[in-house]
């Protein structure tokens, strides 16, 4: 149930109104049942001084593009009633004239653009106004027999508006209702969500509050469990059963939904959706509509529903299942584009942005993993709408022409106008091993800077955490993921690419790059040493393009493996033989894989660099002591030495190797594979012949 989270004490030491409107809004915000991602708009109407110091009533509502719980004072637009209040007196008004006159109101031009809803707030004649998407709300707007029930639970304390999209006409419509209803206490957008008010914003927010809670209670008085969504048709296999099916079938779902764009895919299994999965009517239940239009940018008009009964042992049988599916779905989309279309429309992807999938659960598609846990969390919040909608009636949505004209909206196209343009890397996920280390981590910056998501995979977990943490940090949440794994243990190798395909939904790049190395004359050499070098850098760099082989040959989307070589992948190191023979070997075996991989898209290159000692482990231990040894210097004498015997008279860095790293992984490398890259300031010796 929704709760309260105002706090007095914090309330009290905000000054002024816009850091009580901020204070509201992401309190509003914070819970979804409330309000949904990126949805929902407040606004506060206060005196403030104009640039030529006279005092002028303005209104700092939502800024456009901005979500309620993370917004800050900058995401309100301040404009003024004065010249906001004549359009009351209006008929009509397009939605881009409304923009373009609401643009002249602003207070400050650096404002971001003003709500579509701006109006919705000013025509209420009240300072504080709330405008929602509750659950509780949602569910008995939806619910074919909204209105009635609606009576029961306010009496005459309510004003219901028929549902039309977002902008003036709708402004007028609910405040002319207001108006004329002096007991009215909120308004019910059929479809569409809650707008309460107050004099003060701590009114305001405890009017919402209020509502939401009477709503919520009535529908859970109706709710009954055991006949929710038609009963349980297929219950929910167990957690580690449903993930491992999730990880096998997630890279064949990524496939088939990333046609000229490739999409990060997230999972889902919480028990609101393995419920609604479950669920004998939900099938059918879920093709009805979208529970509010917010949804629809998110989460398209409707699911794909995947008709499964679960059986772990048919795991052929549920990729068949999804592939025919997705295709389907691709093709209903299309037609329901060109039933629809207004001249100059551009389709989006006709894939589904949410897929259910009996026993398993909810399977999410995006750009990017932030986007596409927004559609899953959007999709929650249909869920929850649903469960209350039909415990009280039949469940209801828009029509195809209105969820259309939603979805295609010219304005909500302008938004996505504003958005950066992508980058190289963007929908890409990259598996990177070592990646805890100088050459991994700074590899890992480096792909994330232009739009990766990255796995860092390393024996050292604490390290690889530190290093997504700090990317998590600078990028956003969910850039970045650490995995412990042991790259000469078949079982760790094949975890830990699963644990990949669950997180992002597959692999677009490998960065074969975990390593160690030793140093003994070669008479001197022993078994073990011998067995250490060839199980860590060539086993263990089999394991790993196997596995990733294998996963893109399942996406069918192509694929780009990069292995991290040495300059002794061609020269024969002095007292190295171990360590010189196994990154040959890592160089032959990625000719392998690119003689294999080209059929299926799959490039696999190397990069040569030699001497990399900053950031290093290998050079921070015995490795480096070993070398100093061979060369007859000290070991603080290297890095010098190193310099000086380069054509270039250069010090390799680990930034120096990402940098090939993303030249062989981008698209300027498209026609190159099988091919080797020197990156080490020219050393004669390793120069290839």
């Amino acid at each position: 149930m929704v709760q309260s989270l105002w706090e007095q004490e914090k309330a009290s030491e905000l000054q002024g109104g816009l850091a009580q409107l901020v204070y509201r809004s992401n309190i509003i915000g914070t819970d979804r049942r409330v309000c949904n991602w990126g949805g929902g708009n407040t606004s506060s109407k206060t005196t403030v001084q104009d640039f030529r110091g006279r005092d002028i009533e303005v209104m700092y509502v939502k800024g456009s593009g901005s979500d309620l719980a993370t917004m800050k004072a900058g995401n309100f637009t301040g404009l003024r009633m004065e010249d906001i209040r004549p359009l009351f007196e209006r008929d009509e008004m397009s939605d881009e004239e409304m923009v373009g006159y609401l643009a002249h109101c602003m207070i400050d031009s650096k404002h971001p653009r003003a709500s579509i809803e701006t109006l919705l707030h000013a025509f209420l004649p009240f300072k504080h106004v709330d405008h929602t998407h509750p659950d509780s709300i949602i569910s008995l707007c939806c619910a074919d027999n909204g209105r009635e029930l609606a009576k029961e639970i306010f009496g005459d304390r309510f004003v219901w508006v028929p549902y039309v999209r977002p902008g003036f006409t709708l402004s007028k419509m609910i405040a002319q209702g207001v108006l004329s209803n002096p007991k009215a206490e909120l308004v019910l957008m059929e479809k569409h969500g809650l707008v309460t008010w107050g004099e003060t914003s701590e009114e305001a927010y405890a009017q919402t509050i209020k509502i939401i809670t009477e709503a919520e209670d009535f529908i859970e008085a109706s709710v009954n469990e055991a006949k929710l969504f038609g009963g349980v048709k297929h219950a929910a296999l167990e957690a580690d059963v449903r993930r491992s099916i999730a990880a096998q079938v997630m890279p064949t779902i990524r496939g088939a939904v990333s046609d000229a764009k490739k999409m990060i895919l997230t999972f889902d299994d919480a028990d609101d959706v393995l419920a609604f999965v479950g669920g004998a009517k939900s099938p059918e239940l879920s093709q009805v509509g979208a529970a509010c239009p917010d949804h629809l940018v998110h989460t398209k008009v409707v699911p794909l529903f995947i008709d499964w009964t679960p059986n772990p042992a048919d795991i052929d049988g549920l990729k068949a299942i999804l592939k025919e599916s997705i295709a389907a779905y691709k093709k209903q989309y299309e037609a329901y584009f060109e039933r629809n279309k207004n001249e100059g429309d551009v389709m989006f992807e006709a894939a589904p942005r949410v897929i259910l999938i009996p026993g398993i659960g909810m399977i999410n598609t995006g750009k990017s993993w932030s986007n596409s846990k927004v559609s899953g969390a959007l999709y929650h919040r249909a869920i929850a709408v649903m469960r209350g909608a039909t415990a009280l009636g039949d469940f209801v949505s828009l029509s195809e022409n209105e969820s259309y004209n939603v979805e295609y909206w010219p304005l909500e196209l302008y938004k996505l106008s504003l958005a950066p343009a992508e980058a190289e890397f963007s929908r890409k996920v990259a598996f990177i091993t070592g990646g805890a280390g100088g050459i991994g981590s700074e590899t890992a910056r480096r792909l994330v800077s232009e739009g990766a998501h990255v796995v860092l995979a390393d024996l050292n977990l604490e390290g690889a955490e530190r290093v997504a943490g700090e990317i998590n940090g600078k990028y956003g949440e969910g850039r970045a993921a650490a995995v412990k794994m042991d790259v000469t243990s078949e079982e760790a190798v094949m975890a830990a690419i699963a644990e990949t395909a669950i997180t992002y939904g597959g692999i677009d790049i490998i960065v074969n790059n975990a390593g160690l190395a030793t140093s003994s004359p070669f008479d001197q050499t022993s078994l073990k040493e011998w067995n250490l070098n060839m199980n860590v850098l060539g086993t263990g760099y089999f394991l790993v393009a196997r596995e990733a082989f294998k996963l893109m040959k399942e996406q069918a989307i192509g694929g780009n493996m990069v292995f991290i070589g040495s300059k002794n992948s061609v020269y024969a190191g002095k007292s190295a033989s171990a360590y010189s023979s196994a990154k040959a070997l890592e160089a032959h075996l990625a000719r392998c894989v690119a003689a294999e991989g080209g059929e299926f898209g799959i490039r696999c290159n190397t990069i040569l660099p030699d001497a990399i000692l900053q950031g290093s482990t290998i050079w921070n231990g015995s490795w480096r002591n070993e070398r100093a040894a061979a060369y007859g210097i000290e070991p603080d004498q290297l890095e010098e030495y190193y310099r000086k015997r380069t054509t270039l008279l250069v010090n390799i860095y680990p930034r120096d190797i990402a940098e090939g790293v993303a030249f062989f992984a981008s698209s300027k490398a498209d026609k190159t594979t099988g091919c080797m890259l020197t990156i080490d300031g020219g050393v004669p010796a390793a120069f290839t012949r």
